[in-house]
């Protein structure tokens, strides 16, 4: 069953995002090598283990939110179905070098969420 398995944080300024939500939560947040800023988010949950895994970088517009991400086996089959069902999708399917792929969508109540697709040899 799909669930979630990333968030993604929009971010101004990611250092005093990474202090905030590291000195708050006790968050690891540690940046990603890569073309563009980007960092990891390492969480747990009460007891110590390891919880919801996110990511954060810097925000595309002013009305960006925190995302989560679903994980589904097919970002085209789960775009066609939130279509069907009466949503949007917003930032069709895109690739994640080496990651994946993921595309954005809105549901019936105007909420916005992502859909994740594994796959390594995304390009």
């Amino acid at each position: 069953m799909p669930t979630i398995a990333h968030f993604d944080l929009p971010v101004d300024d990611p250092e005093r995002a990474k202090k905030f939500y590291g000195e708050l939560f006790d968050w690891k947040i540690e940046k990603v090598e890569g073309p563009f800023e980007y960092y990891f988010i390492e969480t747990t949950d009460l007891e110590g283990q390891p919880g919801l895994g996110g990511g954060m970088g810097l925000r595309g517009s002013p009305e960006q939110r925190i995302t989560n991400f679903i994980g589904v086996t097919s970002v085209d089959e789960y775009c066609d179905r939130v279509k069907e069902l009466g949503g949007m999708v917003l930032q069709s399917k895109m690739p994640v070098p080496g990651w994946g792929y993921l595309a954005v969508c809105m549901d019936t109540e105007k909420n916005t969420f992502g859909l994740w697709e594994v796959n390594e040899n995304a390009e």
